[in-house]
């Protein structure tokens, strides 16, 4: 792909001149490029960070026919920097296109177009412990003129910025509360709670909100047909680990997001002397076995936080205290994962792409 860098005309910030904000701290330039049907994928640029200008009928603000996606640039020991897997996320950003009807983008492409960008932004790649460069591309429809239709139109663009940890004063659990009153997405095959697309965050905000007030920290969301298997807590898969060696998820089943970390800890964990099980998981026999000892750990899984553990689970009035929070188990594959994200040992699943800067 050709890609046109375009001046910054006098707008650049310093990087890392200030403490960063994780979503509220943004580099200087951003890539872009657009979709039609007479023309396919054209104009791709990386141009000075700045707002995007659409007509009030531009149909991603009425239909919601967007997508996004989130991986991150991390610091290597020697000066480096390594992307995760980024060709997950592209064919993740691809499948969710195709369940919202949008056109896809070239995997390669949408790749290239990140590591140009980041070697562009490098300096904005933090090297404190724990620290990173956040990556979000995102999709929209940009047809103009109401109607239910899916667009013809698109632009795809991709954004950056310095993420602090996760655990900023250390590896700290969180509590989740049960949600039987609501889902966060029409759930089920057919359904969209496998694609990364804001309605399902949308959806999930009320509850999250109302959760926060009774003092929990995260949402368990449950099954929208029978409200007992597990699916999702947070924004993140979920995981729990029986008798400090057997971990167990919930199975894939066009409801849940197809995590890349969630994925990377199952085929780590075997490495590390674990064993990994995907199944539907019943609310009810998990927290009874929380409460026996079974469940020594839960924990959650994704981009940002990597490894999130749990400590307590709310449902129905009780707290379902977990054994350990956090557990050896839940650090030990925090540490290995990051390892490998970090470059700071060899990485023997071609996970990462390594970007040289001068």
């Amino acid at each position: 792909m050709d890609i046109k860098v375009e001046p910054l005309n006098g707008k650049a910030k310093t990087p890392l001149a200030e403490k960063p904000v994780f979503g509220k701290t943004f580099s200087n330039r951003m890539f872009s490029q657009k979709y039609a049907p007479e023309q396919g994928w054209h104009d791709a640029k990386i141009g000075p960070y700045e707002p995007i200008t659409l007509d009030p009928a531009t149909a991603v603000l009425h239909y919601s026919q967007e997508l996004f996606e989130g991986t991150k640039a991390y610091r290597r020991p020697d000066g480096h920097i390594n992307l995760f897997r980024p060709w997950e996320n592209a064919a993740r950003m691809n499948r969710s296109a195709k369940r919202m009807a949008m056109t896809e983008v070239e995997p390669e492409s949408h790749v290239e177009a990140m590591v140009e960008l980041v070697k562009l932004e490098h300096e904005w790649v933090p090297s404190g412990e724990g620290e990173s460069l956040y990556i979000r591309p995102v999709l929209i429809a940009t047809d103009v003129g109401l109607g239910v239709y899916s667009s013809k139109s698109y632009l795809h663009y991709i954004i950056v910025g310095p993420a602090g940890p996760y655990f900023p004063t250390g590896f700290k659990p969180v509590s989740v509360f049960v949600s039987k009153d609501y889902v966060r997405a029409a759930h089920g095959p057919g359904g969209t709670g496998a694609a990364k697309t804001g309605g399902n965050y949308a959806a999930s905000l009320m509850e999250s909100e109302r959760v926060k007030h009774l003092g929990y920290h995260q949402v368990l969301w449950l099954d929208a047909v029978e409200r007992k298997y597990v699916e999702e807590v947070g924004a993140m898969n979920i995981a729990f680990v029986y008798g400090d060696k057997h971990i167990v998820t919930p199975e894939l089943s066009g409801s849940i997001l197809e995590g890349v970390t969630r994925d990377s800890i199952l085929k780590l964990a075997p490495t590390l002397g674990y064993t990994v099980e995907e199944t539907k998981i019943d609310v009810h026999d998990a927290l009874r076995d929380i409460d026996s000892g079974r469940i020594t750990e839960v924990f959650g899984m994704g981009t940002a936080a990597v490894v999130a553990p749990v400590d307590k689970m709310g449902h129905e009035g009780d707290d379902h205290v977990v054994k350990h929070a956090p557990g050896p188990v839940a650090q030990h594959l925090f540490k290995a994962l990051t390892d490998i994200q970090y470059g700071r040992v060899p990485d023997p699943f071609g996970w990462t792409l390594k970007i040289e800067v001068a």
